[in-house]
């Protein structure tokens, strides 16, 4: 590619042969094409390199790199990112599939509203042939002018794939890297979220697919997610489910404090993280309580959000 491409696409992927074309032909075939799509192999030991030298060979928007070892699903995120030349910047999943308008509706959504950091539009479920199956509702206030308010939704709120969002590349840049501790993905999107609003529209144009092999059913423990995220998280000793998830709480942490915003907000934004934590807590106490009674074991102490994990690489 001779010119600078507006929106940089980066797509992860590991083993992803059976759905990696339906994704990049959906991709390639939107209404909105200023776009580059760089393409990482985690080393796969399957059909998914030749796949994607055929697109390389057919399309100049494509990029195609090999990692020469299987870096790990975040590392492998996170080189994508660091390839973008874009102004926008987006996640793709190579399992998932992408309606024609919904880069051009994220970018025109971006335009419109100069102050938000991030657009996405509705999610749907699909199954392995791509049926749709239900729709997600999004209950997240982050659209709100409001920093702590943001903040709050994403801490108690559920719903959405903002990681699957058209992001601002400075503002993701500004960001820490998404790491590799349980739900990270999470306080990334926190820590976005203080940067600006997010324009959530209403068309159903995301399709996540849902399948015995995605990243959060193939690996359904803390440990197993942030080892598939990243290999170095394998040591139990090094690594131990309680520092995984002292991680995770402290992500939210640091996320308001390198945030810009007023001393106002940024006490709120504490406050809001005091109560999270002190509701987890409670509800871990809770489950204690009750399976105690009945001779079980002991539940965790923080309880898991719904999993965002990104997948493929």
């Amino acid at each position: 590619m001779t010119h600078t491409p507006r929106l940089s696409i980066g797509l992860p992927v590991y083993n992803g042969e059976r759905y990696l074309a339906e994704a990049v032909e959906s991709l390639l075939a939107q209404t909105y094409q200023n776009f580059e799509l760089i393409i990482s192999d985690n080393a796969s030991s399957d059909g998914t390199e030749g796949i994607c030298r055929r697109y390389v060979a057919h399309d100049p928007r494509v990029i195609f790199i090999r990692q020469p070892r299987n870096l790990g699903c975040v590392p492998n995120h996170n080189f994508v990112l660091g390839q973008a030349r874009g102004e926008l910047f987006k996640w793709a999943s190579h399992d998932d599939i992408y309606a024609p308008k919904l880069l051009q509706r994220c970018v025109e959504a971006l335009d419109t509203h100069p102050e938000a950091v991030l657009s996405h539009t509705g999610t749907s479920i699909i199954d392995n042939a791509g049926n749709r199956v239900r729709d997600i509702e999004y209950l997240l206030a982050t659209d709100s002018p409001h920093a702590p308010e943001r903040f709050h939704s994403v801490l108690f709120g559920t719903g959405g794939d903002d990681f699957y969002g058209v992001i601002r590349t400075e503002v993701l840049r500004l960001a820490k890297p998404h790491a590799s501790y349980h739900h990270a993905e999470r306080t990334l999107m926190a820590e976005i979220g203080l940067h600006g609003t997010f324009c959530v529209l209403p068309e159903q144009l995301y399709f996540r697919r849902d399948h015995v092999a995605r990243a959060e059913r193939a690996n359904p423990t803390k440990r197993g997610r942030s080892i598939n995220m990243d290999p170095r998280r394998a040591n139990p000793w090094l690594h131990p489910t309680v520092r995984l998830l002292a991680e995770y709480v402290w992500g939210f942490a640091g996320a308001v404090r390198r945030a810009p915003i007023s001393a106002q907000d940024r006490r709120q934004c504490y406050a809001h993280l005091a109560r999270w934590l002190a509701s987890r807590a409670g509800s871990g106490l809770a489950s204690r309580t009750s399976t105690n009674k009945t001779g079980s074991a002991d539940a965790p102490l923080v309880v898991a959000e719904a999993s965002r994990t990104a997948d493929g690489g």
